[in-house]
Formats: C-alpha cells, structure tokens, sequence
C-alpha cells in the first residue's frame, strides 16, 4: 500500500502525512509541482523527527508518478459514490488524495480504479487532506491485515 499527494499546497500537511506514514510503514509518492518550496525544513515542523523515517518518492509530474508506479488507483475524494466503509482494498492499493485548493482534477479522476468518499454528516464539505488520509489508510490496512502490530 501507497499513499500518494497529487500537487500538495501545505508543508504542514504533508509533513504530516509523512509522519503518518512513518508510523504506518507505508511509502509517500509526492506528484509535483507542490503550493510550496519543498525543502525539510518546511515538512520537518509538522512531520517531526518522525518524517525522516518515511519512505518518500518524489515525481516531476503526473505522468512520472504514473510511470514510476504500479497499483490500483483509488482516489479520496468528495464526488466518489463509494463510501469508505463500502470500499474493499487491496494491499498493492495507492491512496490518492488531491490538492488541498482545488482536489484531483478530472484527468486524476478518469485515471482512478476506484473513488471513495469518507461520509460525513450533512452540510460538511470536506475533511483536511491529512486526517482524511489517516482514517482511508486506518480502514484499508485493517482490511488487508496490514496494520502494524
């Protein structure tokens, strides 16, 4: 399993999805350009120490991720039909999650497998791309047995 960032716009946020992933064991493909200069001193604040475990791929563009990695496809985002807790993962899945601006555009999503949505409660657009992509990877962990011990 994967985490990917289509042209992320906050340090902090990939900081801390760095450090996510760290914990987790699961590599980070960031798919440039980023909202941000891209330096450890940015991601160090919110990642911490613990970003420099993180296993980080770094991809000029789109079609350098697409070349660079295999998997399924399934996109975070709030046009899914498919709820998460209706959505089967697999363990060679690679969690996509848009910009924190604009999300994934369409080409991003005619790309995806698979689009889900986390459900929330009526009137709430969206959750911040950091938290969404730690209960996504919580959930499709514990359904490949993958979560550490």
């Amino acid at each position: 399993m994967r985490i990917a960032l289509f042209q992320p716009d906050i340090a902090g946020n990939v900081g801390t999805i760095l450090r996510l992933a760290a914990c987790f064991g699961v590599p980070v493909d960031v798919i440039e350009p980023c909202g941000f200069p891209f330096s450890d001193r940015s991601l160090k604040r919110a990642g911490m120490d613990y970003a420099a475990g993180a296993e980080l791929r770094r991809h000029a563009d789109w079609d350098a991720f697409r070349a660079a990695t295999n998997g399924r496809l399934v996109l975070l985002t709030t046009r899914a039909e498919t709820r998460l807790p209706d959505a089967h993962f697999a363990e060679d899945d690679i969690l996509l999650l848009g910009s924190e601006s604009t999300g994934a555009p369409d080409f991003v999503h005619d790309a995806a497998d698979l689009t889900v949505r986390i459900p929330l409660r009526h009137g709430f657009r969206s959750l911040n791309v950091a938290v969404a992509t730690g209960i996504a990877l919580a959930e499709a962990m514990r359904q490949t047995g993958s979560l550490p011990e």
